[in-house]
């Protein structure tokens, strides 16, 4: 998108990322349970590819594992990807947009490699723009409620916590309290984000 998609491509391509963003949050979420569960449609996809052995494995794992995919922190891992990418890439992209291409070429031209020329030139200039988009990843995620209640193993995240202490249980001291963290959490984080310059990446 930044570098080679020129005219209709670089629009395609900006539909592609903000196309997850076009539906309903709530649509999206029930969406995956039903994609995720087994007889899904990613379940047939692995049946079909013969790597049924694999995911079992994987779900075997104590950190990873569940009845299923739907069940599973890789469940909820995929769905979290899915639903906040667009908010990660669009900086990533914006910042490497202004990188100048006489520094890509320059490097080129003394002689590094691609991979020399990535690691030394391009993501110390796009780094802002990575700490950008983890900004609102991370921020978004954190306060998410919904998601770990549809997806994932049973476990209270923090935004699920406020919830149900404010909803379900009236208890509005704790729930108060609870709020908190992610205020401090965030609040640190874009201390350090500031600290990298990643505002100027926004």
């Amino acid at each position: 998108m930044a570098r080679y998609a020129k005219g209709w491509q670089k629009g395609a391509m900006y539909v592609a990322v903000m196309l997850p963003m076009w539906a309903s949050y709530i649509v999206k979420a029930y969406a995956w349970t039903v994609i995720l569960a087994k007889g899904g449609v990613v379940y047939w996809f692995y049946n079909q590819l013969g790597l049924s052995s694999v995911i079992d494995a994987l779900l075997a794992l104590p950190s990873i594992g569940g009845n299923s995919l739907s069940t599973s922190n890789l469940g909820r891992f995929t769905v979290f990807t899915y639903i906040w990418l667009p908010f990660m890439i669009l900086p990533i992209q914006a910042s490497i947009e202004r990188i100048p291409a006489n520094l890509i070429q320059a490097s080129a031209d003394l002689g590094a490699t691609p991979r020399q020329t990535f690691f030394t030139v391009i993501l110390p200039l796009a780094f802002p723009g990575v700490v950008a988009g983890s900004i609102f990843t991370f921020s978004l995620t954190l306060g998410d409620y919904i998601i770990p209640q549809l997806i994932g193993p049973s476990g209270l995240y923090i935004g699920t916590m406020v919830y149900t202490m404010q909803g379900s249980i009236g208890n509005m001291p704790l729930a108060a309290a609870f709020t908190v963290v992610p205020v401090l959490i965030i609040a640190l984080y874009l201390t350090i984000a500031r600290r990298l310059g990643a505002f100027d990446a926004l």
